[in-house]
Parts: C-alpha cells; structure tokens; sequence
C-alpha cells in the first residue's frame, strides 16, 4: 500500500504488513495516546474494518484489534473512552471516499483467521523500565519483576504488615487493570486461578495498588499493565529448561533479609520461619 491517512489527532501509514500509527503529541491530544507515540499493528492483529459516522461532520474509520493481539487492549478490557481509542481514526466528513478506499485495501488483507482470537501478542507492548505512582504506593516493573513500594500515607495497616512487595514475572498468571476514572480503580497482579470474588479488596492486597483522584492516571497505568501482560505471556511461552537459572542481585537479598530481621524484632514472624526464610535468600546467593 505505502499511503498515508492524515487524521485528527493521528495519521496512519499503511504499509505492505501492518499499519503504523503515529499519534500527535499536542495539546487537545488525550495523554495517553500522546504517551504511546507511535504503534504498528500488523495486518494479523485486525478482526475487522469500520467506517461510521462521527461527531459535528466526521467520520470514524476503525481498525478492530483481535482478541488476543494487542496487551494494551487486553489489559484495558473495553474501559477505554472513544477518544483514547488507538485504534480510531476521525477524518473531515468529505474525506470520507477516501477513508472508505482504504478501509477496503485493509479489508482484504486481513488474515483467513481474522475472526479467531490470536494465540499470541503481535502488538508490542510499551518497553520497560516503567512506573507510577498510585494512592498507596509507586509501582515499578524493570522488565523481569514488578516492585510495590507503600507510601506512608494511604497504604492499609495489612499492606505495611505484609511490607514492600516484589514480584518475579515467572510467578504471575496474569494483571487486573481497572480504570482510575473509576470508583474501585486499581492494578492487581494474579497469582492463582481463583475468582475476583474470592480475592481480597485492593487496598488490603499486597499484591495490588490502588488508584485515587490524581493517582495512577490511565496514561501511566494502562501502558504499566499491558507491559506486564506481555512478559507474563511470554515468560509462560518458553520452556522451562530453555530458561537459565540466574543469580538474584546480592543488594536485593540483603534488603530482603534485613526487612526479614524487622518483621522477625517486631514478632510478626516466629524464630523458625526467620531461619528458615533467611536459609532461603541466602540460597539465592
């Protein structure tokens, strides 16, 4: 194809693959397309092509992710509004011919399984290292583990008693975004097959952060999550004896080792789970 489609807020390359998306970074531009740049959606990701009308004489030429092809969108789970929608494209209304013409060029080069969910990612995810800060505590994922530090304020009784929290990707079964627009906004990370009912609220989760009013906005948060979906599915996709054992970072096991001795001074913990967990770390070694 090798076009280009200059929208509002947008414009889409399309080329002989995928389409690049490039999103403009201005004012009026919502942050969190503004944060993603650029995305390039390969013709195996799409479902489907729509054109409909739009808002005050435009149009809305939509490209439809599979299920299963894009973590952002699998992460967002349909939470997004319309206008963060990477995915949309609005044009003048008297473009619309044209926006038509290339609806139909993507059209047929949608893949014979187009109405199948994909069996893997073949949207990239925004890179690591990344971080925010929610109302509780500032998340932190470096590619390999995710870090939940707790701030002083805002942070449950449960969540300082549990203390700072890390959790190794390989550990994960997958991420709970909820919108911080939201009432019950927050990020959990899953560890188990059990149900949303039979976990506990986030804020007296360690394994969760919750959102507040300025806290954990979707353009932080959503790109943080989808980042861990990625490495979930993709730690889980390779064989187990394809992955090196490696040595943790000496710093870290000291760290841990001495919040241990806190909890252990404060009797949160007994003489034999000290030892034994002390045992452990240093094993790690």
């Amino acid at each position: 194809m090798g076009d280009v489609l200059a929208g509002i807020q947008a414009t889409w390359e399309f080329e002989s693959d995928s389409v690049l998306i490039r999103f403009e970074r201005g004012i009026r531009t919502p942050k969190l397309l503004s944060v993603l740049g650029e995305r390039r959606i390969p013709h195996e990701a799409l479902a489907s092509v729509t054109l409909t009308p739009g808002k005050r004489g435009t149009v809305a030429l939509r490209a439809v992710p599979r299920s299963g092809a894009d973590p952002l969108m699998e992460a967002a789970a349909d939470q997004l509004k319309e206008a963060c929608d990477p995915y949309r494209l609005v044009l003048p209304a008297e473009r619309e011919t044209l926006a038509e013409y290339y609806a139909d060029e993507l059209r047929a080069r949608l893949s014979p399984d187009a109405d199948r969910p994909a069996d893997r990612f073949t949207v990239a995810a925004p890179p690591p290292p990344l971080h925010f800060k929610a109302y509780d505590g500032k998340a932190s994922f470096d590619g390999t583990h995710v870090s939940f530090r707790w701030f002083r304020t805002g942070a449950s009784s449960a969540k300082w008693k549990a203390g700072d929290q890390s959790f190794p990707v390989a550990e994960l079964s997958g991420v709970e975004w909820r919108s911080p627009e939201v009432f019950d906004g927050c990020l959990r990370l899953l560890r188990d097959g059990g149900t949303p009912g039979e976990r506990a609220q986030p804020d007296q989760d360690p394994a969760a952060v919750v959102f507040g009013l300025g806290y954990g906005p979707v353009h932080e948060s959503l790109p943080f999550a989808a980042a861990v979906l990625e490495s979930i599915r993709t730690t889980s996709a390779v064989p187990a004896l394809a992955i090196p054992s490696a040595r943790r970072d000496p710093a870290d096991i000291a760290d841990r080792i001495r919040h241990l001795g806190e909890l252990h001074q404060a009797g949160l913990v007994t003489d034999e789970e000290f030892t034994s967990k002390k045992a452990e770390l240093l094993a790690e070694l």
